[in-house]
């Protein structure tokens, strides 16, 4: 996590930190086929993410349903389902990918 990234998300006391069910999969997924950008498997993640107080955000349908209205602006289906989900809840996502960020105001740089 980047250091802008842990400013605006872990610094402020009264955020809550989500992760979403979407990550995990994408985590595992990843792992799974030996990618070496992604280490740690899912089951270690979801470990760390508890360990930090984070909590998790399942997939609902309703997320699932708002995929197909957003733009085309990226076309990995985990990160859209990422952006879906911070438009139903709503929520900020932090994000690095700068396709992610094309989406507007829910999405913050980092």
């Amino acid at each position: 996590m980047s250091a802008t990234a842990r400013k605006l998300a872990l610094a402020p006391p009264r955020n809550t930190i989500w992760v979403s069910t979407a990550s995990v999969w994408a985590i595992a997924i990843k792992h799974g086929l030996g990618r070496g950008d992604m280490p740690i498997s899912g089951e270690l993640a979801i470990r760390y993410f508890r360990d930090s107080g984070y909590r998790f955000l399942p997939i609902g349908p309703e997320h699932v349903a708002a995929v197909e209205s957003l733009p085309m602006h990226h076309q990995d289906p985990f990160d859209r389902l990422l952006i879906a989900q911070a438009q139903v809840e709503p929520m900020r996502l932090l994000s690095h990918d700068g396709q992610v960020a094309r989406y507007g105001e829910l999405v913050v740089a980092v």
